[in-house]
């Protein structure tokens, strides 16, 4: 039960419903109003940007919002969320940058575009797991929260699900990031228990020490990095260029990428005077840096140069923010603002270029900032802060880090990374030239159109997948470059208005010091940092100029600087390649074991898994069992009769060779079952059983019709003894199992009460029941879950294409061919053949609604009378069994099961079409609305006061019926009723109707010879 701890309103809960509510009904507002919608959408990752702007003052107090909500007390789980500093920041990132990027979708997308309804409800999910993740005060929350985040940029990035590229790019991200959110998870499970809380601040304050938080900070540092595309996990970030540009802009500058950035800021002020932290964020952070920075200034692809300048970027700001000092901390959150505003400029700014010319090959492309002036301006406002001109936030930020580095008072590891820094922020300046040089200058030769390679085979020399380009290709300079075209102005103001806002929160660099300080402050290491636009020419400034120099000088010779890196071959590991070989080898072993493991026989597969129980269990059994030593053999004879049944049948089951005849004994021995049931007064039980033996006989007989009629060809003697021997082995295992588990009991059943709860609480008599929809209601839930899994994979192995089939309806049957004609299989047991009773158009009489649909021979007066005669009256039964079981033997299973039956003499006596008359209702909607129902009578309790199932007891006065005992619990028995139904009439339309009308028009082979028809004998 959900139960706020405080009376201030969960706003972050509220603001995590909005966005949930979004996403849900993102696909009816696109169908309804197509690309308009994404206006809508971007409310609500606005309305948290907006919740955390009202919050400034507060937060900068150190006096944020906290809201806890119980959420499962027994396990100590509370739903916990805090908005600190940190938390601030990335909270208006996630939220100001994701409605801006939602509008920009409203224009980016053709009209045309399929699956838009899918993208913007994942895209909102992803706003709000992010939202979730930052807020988290819980580190097991924080946790669910990251793996939501993983698997919607999965959906993402593999929005074109139509391209190998997208999927492949889709599967690898999942696959490094889940794996870093594994290493993660144990991280956290580590330094819970060695903290003695989960809660997140509590562990920051606090936190632990030893051993344990040494392997905490290994897993949780390997997190950081898979999400962040830290070396070596980098590869994964470029490869998901993939996904549309609107994707990379949020995910991969502001969002998604940022995550493993927060991880690390989080556990900061924690753990970053640990050694294994210090020297792990240094590594990581300067060769991230380098190799990200170096890796850009060899791409052809604008998306490609911007997603190893983010890679090269998150090495920096990982750096930042790890190191563990005031200042660095305090450069490191002013560094990540200014990124995901210039980034994402960028990122918009090239779709808005790919719109307008069809291709992201910077050597295609001569002359569109003299068409696209807007759109060069907003480039141009984004690089300038990316390479870290003044007055733009990039610079504010990059002179502050440069100043903190210079300040480190360890002077190795201070001039490791002032040297990483400024030799990474040269190549910054370098690729960041020739990404705006590329994308809107006036070239003088530019590569044919002719040269441009198809996507599936497109790559950079260095292994980088670039869709739409080649690698090594000579400029032309009678080439024409690519047309340009003027898209909509709505492209290019998300860009701006990021690009404007990099300058104007560069010009008030003190209110931004005020606002990040107080996370800086929980740091204690170091002197205070500082914000500034002009602080003196310091050593600092000299660094910079000379860093923005020699990245102008590197730019001038960029023609040069790529032929050398097209010379240079490098030899060395290579984390792509060893990624790729991996996963390789991996599928190889998994074939080589699923090869050695999965036979293909189903008894083999069986009677490993009952070997196994019977040597383990058994074992157990005969060595440290307590066995009873006064045993009843039975307490009536009859019981002698029934279990005498059961062994005949068992043993013939074991040792017979046509399909059938087991199914015939299978049942019998189930039957024999309930008679058990019932002399042990267990009535509900042996009406349960008796109907589920049923209605499996019908569906094994069903399915029979299309496999072969024995086991094998050959009597396998040896084999059905030693079938026969496991048997046994299990029986006597499970005999003694029941001997010894009730002497074992050190703790009172926790059936004791049950009587008494079951009228008192439940408000019913039937103790089975009512334990099945009130006191053990979440077991029942999920078994009605279970079930419409199952119906649903029955459905799909039968129906190839789409999740049901037609309903088959009598006036739709067609005049010249009969259901269930062609070569009658019983004709030679008859005395002779009738052709006047075969070659008859109809009877006169019609019994059954679809009876003159079935071919003449297949029919049967006898069993369509009893048919006519039994069906309502089974219905009504069910019925009964449904409203009475609360206090008598029935229930929601049994009545589904009753129903059930009832369909399925319907379809026996008259085919398809009669089932279609029957029930003219798709299966999918009554399992659906069953699993609604039941799961609504849940939440209701809730919404009453109470806990999730939780039944209420109302007792009316109905004028002629009287007074009336009502308990909310029939309602989730209802629900049982229908899924039961509905799984019962999705087997009958899947291996009945189905496989009738495909033998019946040659797409499967027909029937005849395998075994006899469904209700043949009743025609006899």
């Amino acid at each position: 039960m959900l139960r706020p701890d405080r009376t201030e309103p969960a706003r972050v809960l509220l603001l995590l419903l909005i966005h949930l509510a979004a996403a849900l009904v993102a696909p009816t507002l696109v169908g309804l109003w197509g690309r308009k919608a994404f206006w809508v959408l971007a409310a609500a990752p606005a309305s948290a940007a907006i919740w955390a702007l009202s919050w400034t003052s507060q937060v900068q107090r150190g006096d944020g919002p906290v809201q806890s909500v119980q959420w499962i007390p027994a396990l100590g789980l509370d739903l916990t969320f805090r908005l600190d500093t940190l938390a601030w920041l990335m909270t208006l990132v996630v939220g100001g940058v994701g409605a801006l990027v939602l509008i920009y979708c409203a224009a980016y997308f053709s009209v045309s575009a399929q699956g838009l309804g899918r993208f913007g409800g994942v895209f909102v999910a992803f706003a709000g797991a992010m939202l979730g993740l930052v807020t988290a005060d819980d580190m097991v929350l924080m946790f669910i929260f990251w793996e939501l985040t993983t698997v919607t940029s999965y959906l993402l990035i593999g929005h074109y699900s139509d391209r190998k590229a997208s999927r492949r790019a889709a599967m690898q991200a999942i696959v490094i990031t889940t794996a870093g959110g594994l290493a993660m998870l144990v991280g956290v499970v580590l330094l819970g228990e060695s903290a003695g809380t989960y809660r997140l601040s509590e562990v920051i304050a606090h936190p632990p020490t030893g051993a344990a938080a040494t392997a905490a900070i290994a897993c949780l540092l390997a997190g950081a990095a898979t999400k962040s595309a830290l070396l070596p996990f980098h590869f994964w970030l470029p490869a998901a260029m993939a996904a549309p540009t609107p994707v990379s802009a949020y995910l991969h500058a502001a969002a998604m990428v940022k995550a493993g950035v927060y991880l690390v800021a989080r556990f900061a002020p924690a753990f970053s005077q640990h050694e294994l932290w210090r020297w792990t964020v240094v590594v990581l952070g300067c060769g991230t840096l380098l190799l990200g920075g170096y890796r850009a200034l060899r791409q052809h692809d604008l998306k490609l140069v911007l997603a190893f300048g983010t890679v090269s970027q998150l090495g920096l700001i990982t750096l930042l923010v790890g190191l563990g000092t005031r200042a660095t901390a305090l450069a490191g959150l002013a560094m990540l603002g200014a990124h995901a505003m210039f980034k994402a400029t960028l990122f918009l700014v090239v779709g808005v270029v790919d719109a307008a010319t069809g291709t992201r090959d910077l050597r295609r492309l001569s002359g569109v900032g003299k068409e696209l002036k807007l759109t060069a301006l907003a480039g141009a406002l984004g690089t300038a802060s990316m390479i870290g001109l003044p007055p733009f936030a990039g610079y504010v930020a990059k002179e502050a880090g440069l100043e903190a580095i210079e300040h480190l008072q360890d002077n190795a590891v201070g001039l490791i990374v002032l040297v990483s820094v400024a030799v990474g922020s040269v190549l910054t300046v370098a690729y960041g030239l020739r990404l705006w040089w590329g994308a809107f200058a006036t070239k003088r030769a530019v590569i044919p159109e002719s040269a441009i390679a198809h996507e599936a085979v497109a790559t950079q020399a260095d292994g980088a997948r670039s869709p739409g380009s080649t690698s090594r290709v000579a400029t032309q300079p009678d080439a024409e470059p690519a047309a340009i075209s003027h898209p909509s102005l709505l492209l290019v103001w998300p860009a701006m208005i990021l690009g404007v806002l990099g300058l104007a929160v560069a010009l008030l660099p003190q209110l931004g010091e005020h606002l990040l300080e107080p996370y800086a402050d929980t740091l204690h290491v170091g002197e205070p940092g500082h914000l500034a636009l002009w602080a003196g020419v310091t050593p600092t400034l000299l660094l910079t100029v000379v860093i923005l120099v020699a990245g102008a000088a590197l730019f001038a010779v960029r023609e040069r600087i790529e032929t050398v890196q097209a010379r240079l071959t490098y030899r060395g590991p290579d984390a792509d390649r060893i990624y790729r070989r991996f996963m390789r080898r991996l599928d190889d072993f998994a074939a080589d074991v699923t090869a050695a493991t999965q036979r293909g026989s189903l008894p083999l597969y069986v009677g490993v898994v009952l070997v196994v129980f019977v040597v383990g269990v058994g074992t157990s059994l005969l060595v440290g069992g307590t066995w009873p030593t006064d045993v009843t053999a039975w307490d009536h004879p009859a019981q002698v009769v029934f279990a005498a049944a059961v062994i005949a049948s068992s043993v013939l089951v074991a040792r017979a060779r046509r399909r059938l005849k087991a199914v015939i004994l299978l049942g019998i021995g189930g039957y024999a079952v309930a008679g058990l049931f019932l002399l042990q007064g267990a009535p509900d039980l042996a009406l349960t059983q008796v109907l589920t033996e049923t209605v499996t006989l019908v569906v094994f007989v069903l399915v029979l019709r299309r496999i072969p009629p024995y086991f094998s060809d050959r009597p396998l003697v040896a084999s059905r003894w030693l079938r026969l021997a496991i048997g046994l082995a299990v029986g006597f295992t499970v005999a003694g199992i029941a001997l010894v588990a009730p002497s074992a009991r050190i703790h009172p059943p926790v059936t004791e009460h049950f009587a008494e709860e079951a009228v008192s609480w439940g408000g019913g008599k039937n103790i089975v029941n009512v334990t099945l929809v009130d006191i053990r209601a979440w077991d029942t839930m999920g078994e009605i879950s279970v079930l419409l899994v199952a119906a649903t994979g029955v459905a799909s192995l039968v129906f190839l294409s789409r999740r049901t089939g037609q309903i088959f309806r009598a006036r739709d049957a067609a005049p010249e061919r009969a259901v269930w004609a062609g070569l009658d299989p019983m004709a030679a047991l008859r005395r002779g053949t009738d052709e006047a009773r075969i070659n008859a158009p109809t009877t006169n009489r019609e019994w059954l609604r679809a009876g003159s649909t079935l071919a003449p021979q297949r029919r049967s007066v006898i069993f369509e009378v009893v048919v006519r005669l039994l069906f309502h009256t089974m219905v009504v039964y069910s019925v009964f069994l449904l409203f009475s079981g609360h206090n008598q033997p029935g229930g929601g299973f049994a009545a589904g099961l009753v129903t059930g039956i009832a369909l399925t003499v319907r379809y026996l006596a008259g085919g398809r079409y009669e089932l279609g008359e029957a029930a003219p209702v798709q299966p999918g909607l009554l399992l659906g609305t069953g699993l609604f129902l039941s799961a609504g009578v849940g939440l209701v309790g809730l919404l009453a006061g109470g806990s999730v199932l939780r039944s209420w007891i109302v007792d009316l006065h109905v004028p002629l019926l009287g007074d009336v005992h009502l308990v909310t619990s029939l309602f989730f028995d209802i629900g049982v009723y229908l899924v039961v139904v509905g799984l019962v009439l999705d087997i009958l339309r899947s291996l009945g109707a189905e496989l009738d009308r495909r033998a019946e028009i040659g797409d499967d082979p027909p029937f005849d010879g395998a075994v006899p028809r469904v209700g043949e004998g009743a025609s006899r």
